[in-house]
């Protein structure tokens, strides 16, 4: 009986997570097209000024023209990039091109002059984050390290030395001088989540987890500023200014979702977007949805992002090797992690680290590098679609064991002499 893969089709345990992975991100887009319309014509009026002549789309437009970029990238890495191909140098022309633009953001950046931090390039007048697309080079890099050393190209003393140089030193960029421990974590967990893939031992695992934790506290503990702000989760209203200075933000999104109760205002009836909560098309727009769309929206959100989850995890397991098992899973569980780190901040489970919702905040460098590594995901699943090398030796095996238990041809019977008969 001939198969899918016979007839010249996409296997169904190939084509059903596919299509969850699309219906899951362009609903998430399309949600975030929305919640950006509802929130950035309050943000543009009172940047502008109320006598200003102001376009209630410019913000909105702008992400649908970063979301046409990223989704054109993502279908030519789909259709045209295979996944072998970062098996070769490209991984690393990818990684000094990341590499060079954070060491370029962080000399000539721009960001926040009172924590001295410095997050986004500015090219003409629109501005680059680096760290986005820093992300998609390190799960790149970090997967082709951890193959190459099982295959025995490296001993452990060169495999460590790279790995702390292409590896930890990009990460340590980004929680320096970029002063971004966010991104800095949602790249542990991606590097992480290749280890755990990789078939890492669980000692090895332990032991870089304990490092991780040791590293993310003296970051934590060594700077003012984040102490401040763990301090501030604890209890925003004492924040030293009675709720009005560091602690602000949280308590107007905790205000957002008991505002929105089980159903919401309606859209578009925020009242905290009115600069009451001011990074409402950003970091904190999942309040926003709970606050309009109610607990039912919110709930929305979160179900697409397992669905996210889910299928991704699918497809790296359906992959024809461990190294896109490695890529496609590092990159599903870095974009779920920094989903529900968003959505932890906001409800206030989590100290405010900064990092937008994943395709729904306003952000071009966000938007695209999700995007992008939505494409390397489906490259996966594409190269999933040919016989593995396994699948091969398995049908090369039926048809030996065919041939030779085929029956032998039967002889044709020698006529009887008619001797024994008496």
């Amino acid at each position: 009986m001939a198969t899918q893969r016979d007839m010249g089709g996409t296997p169904a345990h190939i084509m059903a997570p596919r299509i969850i992975l699309l219906l899951s991100v362009f609903a998430l887009m399309l949600i975030g097209f929305v919640m950006i319309y509802s929130t950035s014509a309050v943000n543009t009026l009172a940047k502008a000024g109320v006598d200003a002549a102001v376009d209630p789309m410019g913000e909105t437009l702008n992400q649908i023209k970063f979301a046409v970029v990223g989704v054109i990238l993502a279908v030519l890495i789909w259709k045209f990039v295979p996944v072998t191909l970062w098996r070769s140098n490209a991984v690393w022309i990818v990684w000094a091109l990341a590499f060079a633009l954070l060491v370029i953001t962080a000399l000539f950046g721009v960001g926040d002059e009172d924590w001295g931090a410095r997050r986004w390039l500015m090219i003409g007048s629109s501005s680059l984050q680096a760290s986005e697309f820093a992300k998609i080079a390190l799960v790149l890099v970090a997967a082709r390290l951890l193959t190459d050393w099982r295959e025995g190209r490296y001993t452990v003393m060169v495999f460590f030395v790279l790995i702390g140089l292409l590896v930890l030193a990009p990460v340590l960029v980004i929680l320096g001088p970029q002063s971004d421990l966010g991104t800095a974590m949602i790249c542990v967990v991606g590097i992480l989540a290749v280890m755990w893939l990789g078939e890492v031992p669980l000692r090895t695992m332990l032991i870089v987890i304990g490092v991780v934790v040791a590293l993310g506290l003296v970051g934590i503990f060594g700077s003012s500023y984040r102490r401040d702000r763990l301090m501030v989760f604890m209890d925003p209203w004492n924040d030293g200014e009675g709720g009005f200075g560091t602690g602000y933000q949280l308590i107007h999104s905790l205000y957002a979702f008991a505002g929105g109760g089980f159903f919401g205002l309606g859209l578009g009836n925020s009242h905290e977007k009115y600069q009451y909560l001011t990074q409402s098309d950003t970091d904190f727009i999942f309040a926003i949805i709970g606050e309009e769309l109610g607990l039912v929206g919110a709930a929305v959100v979160i179900i697409l992002f397992l669905l996210f989850l889910y299928a991704g995890t699918r497809i790296a397991q359906s992959a024809p090797d461990n190294f896109g098992t490695m890529v496609a899973g590092g990159c599903t569980i870095m974009i779920a992690f920094q989903a529900f780190l968003n959505i932890a901040m906001v409800i206030g489970w989590f100290p405010v680290v900064g990092k937008p919702l994943p395709f729904i905040s306003s952000g071009g460098s966000s938007l695209v590098a999700m995007l992008i590594m939505v494409g390397i995901i489906l490259s996966v699943s594409r190269g999933a679609e040919a016989p593995s090398i396994y699948d091969r030796r398995r049908a090369d095996l039926r048809v030996v064991r065919a041939t030779n238990e085929a029956p032998a041809p039967q002889r044709g019977r020698r006529p009887s002499s008619g001797r024994g008969r008496r």
